[in-house]
């Protein structure tokens, strides 16, 4: 052979024992590096189009984000009380390639990013609590004298012929009724019967009684000093105030000038003669208590609701709350 042919055989057998580029290039992709490995695992480059798998901790757990910590432990978020409510870390699981990391530092990064907006919840403010919406009217306003004055501005008579004022005068007064409450007008002479005090006692008044009709809880008679209460006509052929369904401690409202005071039936008076009420309740409404020289001669409106009752009878704030509230109802209702 020559030499010619010897080295060209020589240089055949070289390129047959040396690997294609296309060999090398498929063992670099059928065996990467550790290094490359992570780096595939991570996601791809910026820029590139190359696809890239979820990785598990990205997966919804209950409609939420498992977060990875850096110690290599996997946490858990668990529901809190209500919707959006905080998280709590749950058991936790090693990463599974032992590194200590499930995730590179990007992917961490983004986890822990998720997991903050989905323990903070939304975005939009959680509602407050800023008091009653423009539309909610509010507690009403109170009954004045001109709401109830307007109310009873007419008479259907409920007794079957009229009162005097007093002694000796022209019976010109009637009782009126609606559905809701009895009501008149007339004068006012001041009560000082009951429980003897500074004002009303046998000195101050040559009609002092020191007994009521109606008594207090413990059994002993009222006191026109301190209750404010209006007196009915004993009963009668011309009005028996049991049949309207008034007795002792109905709840009245009464009406004098631009003031209302809320009082009881607490007292009864001679069956012929209307207009009278207690010392406590002459002084609410502006008018003179005293038994011998006070009272006034007209312009007071007595409105006694039926089917009411205060309990205990002395007690007046109670008088006065539920006045407001009947006072309220028989304004608004419509007969």
């Amino acid at each position: 052979m020559s030499r010619v042919q010897t080295l060209t055989v020589a240089v055949a057998g070289v390129a047959l024992l040396a690997p294609s580029a296309s060999s090398a290039a498929e063992s670099v992709h059928l065996r990467p590096s550790r290094t490359e490995a992570r780096r595939v695992a991570a996601g791809p480059a910026a820029g590139s189009a190359l696809p890239t798998a979820l990785a598990h901790v990205a997966v919804p757990h209950r409609g939420r984000v498992e977060p990875v910590a850096r110690g290599g432990t996997r946490e858990v978020l668990t529901r809190g009380a209500g919707p959006g409510g905080p998280a709590a870390p749950g058991p936790a699981t090693p990463a599974p390639d032992g590194s200590g990391s499930a995730v590179a530092d990007g992917a961490a990064s983004d986890a822990a990013a998720s997991d903050a907006a989905t323990t903070t919840g939304s975005a939009a403010p959680a509602p407050t609590d800023a008091g009653p919406s423009p539309s909610d009217p509010g507690p009403s306003a109170p009954v004045t004298a001109a709401d109830l004055l307007a109310r009873v501005n007419g008479c259907t008579p409920v007794s079957k012929g009229r009162y005097r004022k007093d002694r000796g005068r022209a019976a010109t007064v009637p009782v009126c009724g609606t559905r809701e409450a009895v009501y008149w007008k007339a004068d006012m002479d001041i009560d000082c019967d009951g429980r003897p005090g500074r004002h009303c006692n046998a000195a101050t008044d040559p009609h002092f009684s020191s007994s009521t009709a109606f008594a207090q809880s413990d059994g002993r008679a009222l006191s026109s000093e301190k209750l404010p209460y209006v007196v009915v006509p004993a009963p009668s052929s011309l009005w028996d105030y049991r049949e309207h369904g008034v007795r002792g401690g109905s709840v009245a409202a009464v009406v004098y000038r631009d003031r209302v005071s809320y009082a009881v039936v607490g007292d009864t008076g001679p069956a012929d003669i209307i207009g009278e009420a207690s010392y406590a309740a002459a002084k609410t409404l502006g008018i003179d208590p005293d038994p011998r020289s006070g009272g006034t001669p007209s312009g007071v409106t007595y409105i006694v609701f039926k089917n009411s009752r205060v309990t205990p009878l002395e007690d007046r704030e109670a008088a006065e709350t539920r006045g407001e509230r009947l006072a309220r109802e028989f304004v608004d209702s419509a007969d």
